[in-house]
């Protein structure tokens, strides 16, 4: 099997990745799940918050690293709510599995952060969005990330992800 094309594209600051997550949320619909990998400090909660924002839940998104999941509720009537778990501190399979993150995986977006080598269980279709730092960039005030997003699965066949750009994002 091919490996997917991936979309890769630079982020020259927080704002522009949180509006390249906002613009990602409009190819999302309840069922996706989002396996977000990146070291720490790379940016991955900064991207859901972005995420949040251009999917219109409620409450403020922080790191769920301590309480490992939380749930944010649609605006909108009808539109899929935002699950957000850290993986970070769980122990394996067994861990994420207690969670009991397939009860709401229909009816929302869900995004692991550290989920790499372990959420790719939850669902056959996933896309997996890499947050690598820049080379030559100062700390993570306005530090440039490369963001990839590749889509693994039957879900991503076929749609087009390459128009993604923080720039693109913004203007829309």
């Amino acid at each position: 099997m091919p490996e997917p094309a991936a979309t890769i594209a630079e982020s020259k600051g927080p704002e522009a990745t949180q509006a390249f997550a906002a613009g990602l949320a409009a190819v999302l619909r309840a069922g996706d799940l989002l396996i977000l990998s990146g070291e720490l400090g790379a940016g991955k909660t900064t991207f859901t918050q972005g995420l949040a924002t251009g999917m219109g839940v409620r409450g403020r998104v922080s790191s769920p690293t301590f309480i490992l999941a939380r749930e944010h509720q649609a605006i909108r009537p009808g539109e899929p709510g935002l699950v957000h778990v850290d993986a970070y501190r769980l122990g394996g399979l067994a861990e994420l599995d207690a969670l009991d993150l397939d009860t709401s995986l229909d009816q929302a977006v869900t995004v692991v952060e550290w989920g790499a080598a372990l959420a790719e269980s939850l669902s056959s279709s996933y896309l997996l969005v890499e947050i690598r730092r820049g080379r030559g960039f100062a700390a993570h005030d306005g530090e440039t990330r490369l963001l990839e997003v590749r889509g693994h699965g039957p879900r991503w066949e076929g749609v087009d992800l390459a128009g993604l750009t923080p720039e693109a994002a913004g203007e829309r």
